[in-house]
């Protein structure tokens, strides 16, 4: 996996099945290291979309998160934590839509992490009208996983309750290296 230079900011992505605890573990991380987060654009966006969101709405969804992070990168203090990146959206798309968007995997190649933390699911399912899958999050671990080596990227999964959680995020970090 292409690295970043050591003069920019470090990119941290979040990612993992639905209801893993991943927005929570992003804003405890930016507040322990004394920076800021990306907060996933999907959330707030189909909130407010009022109708059954379709393939162009993820579409727009992964655009939208590009240009927040990029937003955001200009805000944070050395090392930045995205609340989900262009691979959990690639997964949504070969889920939900059975096919991914060309522009996703050119983005995803411009569109570099440092690393990942990919979030477990020992987390018990929290219910919320946006989450879709309760019963495929084992399999949604196993994309992302797949995933993540198939890329050859920098990844740490993390699981615990609770702090334990964000402690073992920090752990992860820590024996990175990237903090160096």
């Amino acid at each position: 996996m292409e690295k970043r230079n050591s003069d920019k900011i470090i990119r941290v992505a979040v990612v993992g099945p639905e209801s893993t605890g991943k927005s929570e573990l992003s804003e405890k991380l930016a507040k322990h290291y004394q920076t800021v987060f990306v907060p996933e654009f999907a959330r707030d966006y189909l909130n407010n979309l009022g109708r059954k969101y379709t393939y162009e709405d993820v579409l727009f969804i992964a655009e939208q998160q590009i240009l927040l992070e990029k937003k955001m990168e200009r805000e944070a203090n050395k090392i930045l934590f995205c609340d989900t990146a262009l691979l959990s959206i690639k997964i949504w798309f070969q889920v939900v839509f059975t096919k991914v968007p060309a522009q996703i995997e050119g983005w995803m190649k411009s569109n570099v992490y440092d690393f990942y933390i990919l979030t477990d699911i020992d987390m018990p399912w929290v219910d919320d009208p946006l989450r879709e899958h309760p019963h495929f999050r084992k399999e949604l671990l196993e994309m992302h996983r797949e995933q993540l080596d198939t890329m050859h990227a920098d990844f740490k999964r993390v699981n615990g309750l609770e702090n334990t959680r964000f402690l073992n995020a920090v752990r992860a970090i820590e024996n990175s290296g990237l903090l160096r």
